[in-house]
């Protein structure tokens, strides 16, 4: 793991993969009413009722990271024209949807994930390349030092994600949160006011996600 661009304060970036979903919308009422701001790897979804949460992801000031269109395994990590190809579509249509072009990224399961390895068997440089595709577009990508284990099952209980969260905190000084709020995770929408208001209490700020955020890298390419 390669972390960088620390801030001197304790700063806490909440992230949400997955979306949008009805819980997208739960988890932006708990932003607006505890004041903080956070950053959504989102999917594609044009349904209008997702056209209309990207656009309130923007419009109360969240950030909208890049998740890839399809989220699909088996299709993006073909290749590296595969992946990109569905990346691209997803800067497109976010930019069409809501005038936001991202300049976030995450990986579906992460830069270190073993997934390509199992789909794609004759080129060991698919990330490389996949990396710097990503930097060729101008996209950040961004891992996470904080889990909050809410992937562990498909609806973990609530009191395991607070306990786990904050213990994964581990008192670091620049903390990126990693949570989910696809349609199983209502027991993350049900812990995180207690997750921010224990931070809060820890003296963190909060921040959304940019190309000059601190950052953290699984699998590194400097930027």
């Amino acid at each position: 793991m390669v972390t960088g661009k620390e801030n001197t304060q304790r700063t806490a970036y909440l992230t949400f993969d997955d979306g949008p979903s009805t819980n997208t919308l739960h988890i932006l009422n708990i932003l607006r009413e505890h004041n903080v701001p956070a950053t959504f790897f989102v999917v594609g979804n044009e349904s209008d009722f997702a056209r209309r949460v990207y656009q309130r992801i923007v419009n109360e000031g969240h950030v909208l990271g890049n998740h890839t269109y399809s989220h699909d395994y088996e299709k993006i990590y073909q290749s590296a024209d595969a992946f990109m190809q569905d990346v691209i579509r997803m800067q497109d249509f976010l930019e069409n949807t809501t005038g936001s072009r991202p300049e976030v990224f995450r990986f579906p399961a992460g830069s270190n994930n073993q997934v390509h390895r199992q789909v794609q068997t004759e080129n060991p440089y698919i990330m490389v390349e996949i990396l710097e595709a990503l930097r060729e577009e101008g996209l950040q990508y961004f891992d996470w030092n904080v889990s909050s284990t809410d992937a562990a099952a498909v609806t973990l209980e609530t009191e395991f994600i607070i306990e786990n969260t904050l213990y994964n905190m581990g008192g670091r000084r620049n903390a990126i949160l990693l949570f989910h709020d696809s349609t199983p995770k209502t027991s993350t929408v049900e812990a995180l006011p207690e997750i921010i208001q224990s931070l809060k209490e820890q003296g963190y700020t909060f921040k959304s996600l940019s190309p000059d955020s601190f950052y953290v890298h699984f699998r590194h390419l400097v930027f």
